[in-house]
């Protein structure tokens, strides 16, 4: 049996690519995400993914599908949580629901994901969790009061999950996207801009799974991706 990848937050860009990329590297992937018409296209095109339609936000849902998930495919080899909550408003203006919103995207869904495969790792003796997230985790900005407290808390889940996982063989990794991604909302948002304006899905994707195969002698908590041309 091939192993398992199971990736959240399965959209067109950066989600779609991460499961064609572990497809292409060998591995079976489960394809959490809220579209199930989405999924359902994917799977016609990848015999080796499957879908596994559930809000991550909840709860009841995520635990059950985890299930659902490992009766089908075996213990994960790696988990990749790419869902994502935002929203962009000052602290005067965004609705605190929304901000609880995302932080049970960004942070609980999280949790509940490690502490459901962290297990299961550690008994095969090896495994990778990896988060994608974006420099909004490292800092805060006005319009982004409903979304960069919960990546930051995402970040720093991610790393005492790390502390605590990777002397059991475990590999944690929080992977800062400091780009705009190449989908099509981006594409119209940002018209006048050129090419390599954006970072790539698939560039994306390829970082990923580099982080969840890195040598143990030289595992990477923080990563950071940018294109070339942005002025640091």
């Amino acid at each position: 049996m091939k192993p398992l990848a199971v990736v959240t937050g399965v959209g067109p860009g950066t989600g779609s690519s991460l499961v064609r990329r572990f497809i292409a590297g060998g591995y079976q992937v489960a394809m959490i995400a809220r579209n199930t018409a989405r999924l359902d296209a994917l799977v016609a095109e990848l015999p080796d993914a499957f879908a596994v339609p559930c809000d991550v936000t909840d709860t009841a849902a995520l635990h059950a599908a985890l299930d659902g998930i490992r009766a089908r495919a075996g213990a994960p080899e790696v988990v990749v949580h790419n869902a994502v909550g935002g929203a962009f408003a000052d602290f005067q203006e965004v609705a605190p629901e929304t901000l609880q919103a995302n932080f049970d995207v960004n942070v609980m869904a999280l949790l509940h994901l490690a502490r459901w495969a962290a297990p299961l790792m550690i008994e095969q003796g090896k495994g990778a969790i990896i988060v994608t997230g974006n420099t909004s985790a490292q800092r805060g900005r006005p319009k982004f009061a409903g979304f960069a407290p919960t990546k930051a808390a995402q970040r720093i889940l991610a790393e005492s999950i790390a502390r605590d996982l990777g002397p059991k063989g475990v590999h944690v990794a929080y992977l800062i996207i400091d780009a705009v991604i190449d989908v099509p909302w981006a594409r119209k948002l940002y018209s006048s801009a050129e090419d390599d304006f954006f970072i790539k899905p698939s560039a994306i994707a390829d970082e990923v799974f580099h982080l969840a195969h890195q040598d143990r002698s030289a595992w990477s908590f923080l990563a950071e991706v940018r294109p070339y041309r942005e002025n640091w």
